[in-house]
């Protein structure tokens, strides 16, 4: 086996300067905008939190498995996923005992009994996941983005509600100590004045240049299973980061143009190149998604009346406000639970933290509704108008 294919120093769990290094391959939580709820009567909680995974196929379990394995406050009591070849390789390297091994998701579900559990199958699948958890009663968090389609994410939706369930999704940047001081400097602070604009670049080499596994690879190029290409892959960061940042509202328009510019036919099906602009009645938002940036990169600028806010790396960023001059801070690292996503899951499925923020059900169904509204666009090479609905609720 190629070992540095199968674990690609991407996907190894460091936290890293991501303007100018891999990105950190941890899970991140999301979580629903659910009231909170207590565990399911089945599996009433014990010291440490009950914890199955489902699916393999995915590359940021390889560091997601490390992390959890680690921990004392979590017991893994199973692991789905119906390739044999994937259940021997991580019950190897993670030495996981042969009874927490299922290639069955209900057996896994009715046998181990989990409080959670965390997703790593393509992203077609967490329709299917989400319904056989919320039956049971069992919490979901899963691996960004939320849905391949706005009518999966608004089914998961009804499932985590009839079910009394949380879903969770998993983005990297809810973690970064900068995306938190974004928030508090626009709008618990207002320094801005009222945002104009905000630009969220995100992407890599592409998948098959940066050694990503066999598996995961085949599913991030096929359209069907991963909801598109590069606009799925990374374009959900910008749509999830600027929801949040606009006060959770869905922008009046949506235009998209995406390319194809690899000539490798591995990408054939899929793009690999994805600007998206979100108009709102009084800011724009310009999402960059790239399997082409020449390096990693995961950063985001923001501008309004009266400053700009631009992120260096993870913890880092640049401030001018109030007509004084520009800043480097150094951002703080947030209290647990919000600054850790293993935490933080254990945190909702206790029902200690009402979920909120990036994390949460009710900012990623908009995103999927961006990313819904951003792939007709592209098609159709116009702008697509999204309908206002009610009120968003945060």
């Amino acid at each position: 086996m190629n070992t540095v294919h199968e674990t690609p120093d991407e996907i190894i769990p460091k936290r890293r300067n991501t303007a100018t290094s891999p990105v950190v391959a941890v899970a991140i939580l999301a979580a629903s905008a659910l009231p909170a709820v207590a565990a399911p009567a089945a599996t009433q909680p014990t010291a440490r939190l009950r914890l199955g995974v489902v699916g393999l196929v995915h590359g940021h379990v390889y560091g997601f498995l490390y992390s959890a394995c680690d921990r004392a406050d979590i017991e893994l009591v199973g692991v789905a996923e119906p390739e044999q070849n994937l259940l021997d390789r991580y019950g190897t390297r993670h030495k996981l005992p042969p009874a927490v091994l299922f290639r069955d998701l209900d057996a896994m579900l009715d046998t181990t009994r989990p409080e959670a559990v965390a997703v790593f199958t393509s992203t077609r699948e967490h329709l299917k996941v989400v319904e056989a958890c919320a039956r049971r009663g069992i919490h979901v968090m899963m691996e960004k983005p939320l849905a391949v389609s706005l009518e999966h994410a608004r089914a998961m939706e009804r499932a985590a509600r009839e079910g009394k369930i949380h879903v969770l999704v998993n983005f990297e940047t809810t973690w970064y100590p900068n995306t938190r001081a974004a928030f508090d400097v626009v709008r618990r602070q207002g320094r801005l004045g009222k945002v104009r604009r905000i630009v969220a670049r995100d992407g890599h080499r592409g998948p098959k240049e940066i050694g990503m596994p066999r598996e995961f690879l085949s599913f991030l190029t096929d359209p069907v299973q991963n909801g598109d290409g590069a606009m799925y892959d990374f374009g959900c960061y910008g749509a999830n980061l600027i929801t949040w940042l606009m006060g959770e509202r869905r922008p009046q328009s949506v235009t998209a143009v995406t390319q194809r510019l690899k000539s490798d036919p591995t990408y054939q099906r899929v793009d690999d190149e994805a600007t998206i602009v979100l108009a709102y009645p009084d800011a724009v938002g310009i999402i960059q998604a790239s399997w082409n940036w020449p390096y990693n990169r995961k950063d985001m600028e923001i501008y309004g009346e009266r400053g700009y806010y631009l992120t260096i790396d993870s913890d880092s960023y640049r401030l001018r406000a109030d007509d004084g001059a520009e800043t480097q801070v150094r951002a703080e690292r947030p209290a647990p639970p919000d600054d850790d996503p293993i935490s933080y899951l254990i945190a909702v499925a206790r029902g200690d933290v009402v979920p909120s923020g990036p994390s949460s059900l009710h900012v990623n169904v908009i995103a999927s509704e961006i990313l819904d509204a951003a792939r007709r666009s592209a098609r159709s090479r116009r702008t697509v108008d999204l309908d206002p609905g009610p009120p968003d609720e945060p």
